[in-house]
């Protein structure tokens, strides 16, 4: 597997997010995540978005950080929130989401955000497991979706420590 940074507007990061809306619209009953998310606020230093390749250079799993700061939705200083995070139902199971999610805190905390916040839903059981059993803790809920009772927020001081050997080992080039 290699992890390449790309555009959040890069053809395989708009079908990956094409695919997880439907998984939203599915588990929803609606139209997908209402979050306007443009290229611009994925792009290094304030962003990031990453997909991962599998040995056959297919895209399997994405995820991105975004900038944000104290604002009336309910985001704080310092604040690098996750959006995106996707993968596909063939690779599941394989420990992508945790590879993409500490190359995502990593960065991050490179970039001198504080805190990696991110709202899911309840009918994303997987998503939550992962987040709590990574060290996320519910916090005060922000966003579009702050006022929405399917919604969950959580967050994750990001301490200043070592960039983790596996994210650094499997980075790939910027496509």
């Amino acid at each position: 597997m290699n992890i390449h940074t790309v555009s959040f507007g890069h053809p395989d990061a708009v079908r990956l997010n094409a695919r997880v809306q439907r998984e939203y619209a599915e588990r929803y009953g609606d139209n997908g995540d209402i979050t306007p998310l443009d290229p611009a606020m994925f792009a290094p230093p304030r962003g990031l978005f990453l997909i991962v390749y599998d040995d056959r250079g297919t895209p399997v799993a994405s995820g991105g950080w975004r900038t944000q700061d104290t604002n009336d939705e309910g985001y704080a200083n310092g604040d690098a929130e996750i959006k995106r995070m996707y993968v596909i139902p063939e690779a599941r199971g394989h420990g992508l989401s945790r590879l993409v999610l500490a190359a995502l805190e990593d960065d991050a905390r490179a970039a001198g955000r504080t805190r990696m916040v991110l709202e899911t839903g309840i009918k994303l059981p997987e998503a939550i497991a992962l987040y709590t059993s990574s060290g996320y803790e519910p916090c005060a809920r922000f966003g579009p979706y702050r006022f929405d009772e399917l919604s969950r927020c959580y967050a994750k001081p990001l301490t200043a420590t070592a960039p983790s050997a596996t994210a650094t080992a499997t980075a790939g080039p910027a496509i």
